[in-house]
């Protein structure tokens, strides 16, 4: 069974012989090689582009490797990278014509000098070039000066909740019950029970994404890593810092992890994109605050599974989703603080910190956004709005449940729907 990812299969579509490097970038296992190699791939076909007019080459292919007399084994041990002047000649070989060819290029942090080697393409008027890679070091951060600045970005998630309903057997409320326990990994999304959906989980955490850390970065080991990812899972949705976490790391696993060490550890762990940093703005100062800051996971089920699925909090994994969600639809999404005066028991004048969940940014467009999954009585709304009475703005302000329920609103403007409908409906937020 297919799952469609039309949303991106169209961004990389408008990207089509635009002079920029498309780099498709996104945690290992979320589909990016099917999205080029398959989608996109079969989309050229369709469109009329000749079949020996599309090159793919996966650098993480035994079969492709051999092709230019690489060896996976070797590439696979070490640093060792697949030698460029082989990957051209390939390539040099497959373009016989001046016609136009697309490559998709899957993995491509393993070609030696990759920089170069596709800023050399990037003056050949025929070539188009579309690019996978699980690193941001490599294909995130460093798009803009090692590409020239005409490095395009398509990021991919894990699959959100809609496409992920879309080939769910059974209701919208038992499919958000699977997904927030399981995530949205296409692999694990199309498992049909329960133990092959936590194994694969389970394995896919630790086997893979925390070793290729190690790999990566050299690490002796990935206990401390692991540990410190344990802690990350426990407390996501919390405000935190590295010297929070360093006196968490004492007190709970009995060791010493100083604050820089978890600072770069957490930078590994975003460089791998299994985790995000939403950090704190203040929305009357207008600007941002350093720490603390919230930690959330690309994927809930990598989060679940991390914990063995003991910790199952919904309050928590909702809002995780919520925030992935604004993220995949392009929202540059922060943590957002709210300072008001109010008096104590005595009467003395105190200074207080309202948070807003997330404030939600793209282009003059925003929204604030509140993550509550019950709200129980009129006391409970009050807290969540308050922040909302106190921006002195007219940015919509949204607050989402739980429970299904269709948007509504309050006397004051403010928007409540539920969680399922903010997710299924692109335009939610316009609604």
């Amino acid at each position: 069974m297919e799952i469609k990812r039309d949303e991106y299969l169209n961004k990389l579509i408008v990207r089509k012989q635009n002079g920029f490097i498309k780099v498709i970038t996104g945690i290992r296992r979320c589909g990016k090689s099917y999205l080029l190699n398959e989608i996109f791939y079969r989309h050229l076909l369709e469109d009329g582009v000749d079949e020996d007019h599309i090159i793919k080459f996966a650098f993480d292919s035994a079969d492709d490797l051999r092709l230019i007399g690489e060896n996976i084994f070797s590439i696979d041990e070490g640093d060792h990278k697949v030698d460029p002047l082989k990957f051209m000649d390939y390539i040099d070989s497959r373009v016989t014509d001046q016609g136009m060819y697309f490559l998709l290029l899957d993995e491509v942090q393993k070609l030696g000098g990759f920089e170069s080697v596709l800023n050399g393409y990037l003056r050949k008027k025929n070539l188009d070039v579309f690019v996978t890679g699980s690193n941001s070091k490599f294909l995130s951060s460093d798009i803009i000066t090692e590409f020239e600045g005409r490095g395009d970005e398509i990021h991919v998630f894990p699959l959100s909740f809609s496409e992920f309903f879309s080939v769910y057997d059974g209701s919208k409320d038992e499919a958000f019950d699977d997904y927030m326990v399981y995530g949205g990994l296409p692999a694990a999304a199309l498992m049909k029970t329960e133990e092959q959906k936590t194994r694969y989980l389970i394995t896919q955490i630790n086997n893979v994404y925390l070793r290729d850390i190690v790999k990566r970065y050299h690490l002796q080991s990935d206990a401390d890593i692991g540990e410190l990812l344990d802690i990350l899972a426990s407390g996501i949705s919390a405000l935190t810092n590295p010297r929070k976490l360093s006196d968490t790391f004492r007190s709970v696993k009995q060791a010493r992890l100083c604050p820089d060490t978890i600072s770069r550890y957490i930078s590994h762990l975003e460089d791998a994109f299994l985790i995000s940093k939403a950090l704190r703005y203040d929305v009357k100062g207008k600007r941002y605050i350093g720490t603390p800051y919230k930690i959330y996971f690309e994927d809930v089920g990598l989060r679940n599974a991390r914990l063995n699925f003991r910790q199952i909090e919904q309050t928590h994994l909702m809002e995780n989703i919520i925030y992935n969600e604004l993220r995949r639809r392009d929202y540059s999404v922060d943590v957002g603080v709210v300072e008001v005066r109010e008096r104590d028991a005595d009467g003395k004048e105190i200074r207080k910190k309202l948070e807003i969940d997330f404030v939600a940014n793209q282009g003059s467009r925003r929204y604030y956004i509140q993550s509550a999954f019950e709200i129980s009585d009129s006391g409970k709304w009050q807290q969540e709005v308050r922040p909302f009475d106190n921006t002195r703005d007219s940015f919509k302000k949204i607050v989402i449940v739980g429970r299904t329920m269709k948007p509504r609103r309050d006397e004051k403007g403010y928007v409540v729907m539920g969680v399922k409908e903010f997710l299924l409906q692109t335009n939610s937020l316009e609604l």
